[in-house]
């Protein structure tokens, strides 16, 4: 098979399966790792796609044949193989998955030793750099391959960051979109309250339902029609990986993840007091309001993982979150999780005094109306970039955290480029002012749009 490195991103592999990511690859990438990292033992694990248990035997197999004992967890969510990197304490772990893309697609995320992510400037160039080269010998004495099995585990810590005898017996939507979720939301549902609906529960690499993407419109439709024909109080859907959890309210409304950031902010510094949370720059003024009330302190950073983990980390941050619904834990090993944010949601409903989901967020909602993330496609993001910021910059206070952000008395904005698309991605968002909101919005879709 040909090897390129087409798929090596910022953060992670991602590519067409097989003509950029491979069986060949998956080798080199396990004869490489072990020496460029110092890794004498890892985990390894993959998701529900049709090519991933092939790519995840390649991928042992150049692990073994590089000297490294592999802990083989099999079939599972990326946060799993987190968890039992940082648990059984381990020199790293590789997840094969191409999270959210379309089936076609596959690729791999790795960790080093405290589940620390591998990304673009602190190693995943040498990985790239050097599977292109030739003359791999079987080092021995080679490492062994072990299978194991951490689900008990791994919901026993799930379970940990809620008093489950407090939860109430609500009615919940489970939609696994055929992703990697069903058999968790299984593991879970004997030690929860819950009546669970479960829909496209069955893990299935050919997406009969469509890529389990809830962001996208027209994936939220089979979740919003079971909330509303169950009569449930909430509905909950995940990403092929389940590294990201996304709630509609007992409506069918879908929970922007703007304001999920604020309600976890919330749920952690209630239980820890003057605690730091970690958010990114597209919309900000809803978080950093909820923390200075509850005597907290909201501190901003880059988008992405790496940035986001690195600063929780350097801040000794309770909780991060992300627009994109990333949700990262300290005790999660500073880890994003697609389990722990809905049983948090679901403990604050418990707390509610009888509110519904759509009463929590109305305030806040109604407090600071959002535009959600707008998208467009332009020939030079850059150049649409300065446009804005020069016609913008000038007139309010300027942040270049991330993109361009600009903030006025009464609204503010961020501007940012896609990472992997010729897309910029545009979020505003205002004080009390819905229809203002929306006039900034359409003002800036224009400008960018031109």
């Amino acid at each position: 098979m040909a090897i390129n490195t087409k798929g090596f991103g910022p953060y992670d592999i991602r590519g067409i399966y097989p003509t950029d990511v491979n069986e060949e690859l998956a080798y080199r990438i396990g004869r490489v790792v072990p020496g460029l990292f110092g890794m004498k033992k890892i985990a390894v694990g993959h998701d529900i796609r049709l090519s991933s248990p092939a790519l995840q035997e390649a991928l042992a197999k150049g692990l073994a044949e590089s000297g490294c004992d592999v802990l083989d967890i099999g079939q599972c969510g990326t946060e799993m193989i987190y968890f039992t990197t940082v648990h059984h304490d381990l020199d790293g772990g590789i997840m094969v998955t191409a999270s959210h893309n379309p089936k076609e697609y596959n690729g791999m995320k790795f960790v080093r030793r405290g589940a620390r992510p591998i990304s673009e400037d602190n190693g995943l160039r040498d990985i790239a750099k050097a599977v292109l080269e030739d003359g791999f010998e079987p080092v021995r004495p080679a490492g062994k391959i072990t299978p194991l099995d951490v689900m008990d585990e791994y919901i026993a810590h799930i379970l940990s960051y809620v008093n489950v005898d407090k939860l109430k017996p609500f009615k919940v939507v489970a939609n696994a979109g055929n992703g990697a979720a069903g058999p968790i939301i299984d593991a879970l549902e004997k030690h929860l309250p819950f009546d669970i609906v479960k829909v496209h529960s069955e893990p299935d690499g050919n997406f009969p339902n469509g890529v389990p993407n809830p962001l996208r419109q027209e994936n939220r439709e089979a979740t919003i029609q079971a909330v509303r024909e169950s009569g449930a109080d909430v509905g909950i859907a995940w990403d092929g990986d389940f590294d990201r959890c996304f709630l509609f309210d007992e409506n069918g409304g879908f929970i922007e993840g703007y304001y999920m950031v604020g309600f976890l902010a919330e749920a952690f510094l209630r239980k820890e007091k003057g605690g730091t949370v970690i958010h990114d720059p597209r919309l900000t003024w809803n978080t950093i309001e909820i923390a200075e009330q509850l005597g907290g302190r909201a501190v901003v950073c880059k988008s992405g993982h790496a940035f986001i983990k690195d600063k929780m980390r350097k801040e000794d941050a309770i909780y991060g979150g992300e627009l994109s619904s990333h949700h990262y834990f300290r005790d999660f090993s500073y880890c994003d999780s697609g389990m722990i944010p809905w049983l948090l949601m679901m403990e604050l409903m418990s707390d509610s005094e009888g509110q519904t989901l759509s009463q929590l967020m109305r305030e806040r909602q109604e407090r600071y109306p959002a535009s959600g993330e707008r998208n467009s496609k332009v020939k030079d993001p850059q150049a649409v970039l300065a446009k804005v910021e020069a016609f913008y910059g000038p007139k309010g206070k300027l942040s270049k955290i991330d993109g361009v952000s600009v903030e006025f008395e009464d609204w503010r904005f961020n501007l940012r480029m896609s990472s992997t698309e010729p897309e910029i991605r545009l979020n505003v968002e205002s004080r009390h002012d819905r229809r203002l909101m929306e006039e900034k919005t359409e003002e800036l879709l224009a400008m960018i749009r031109e």
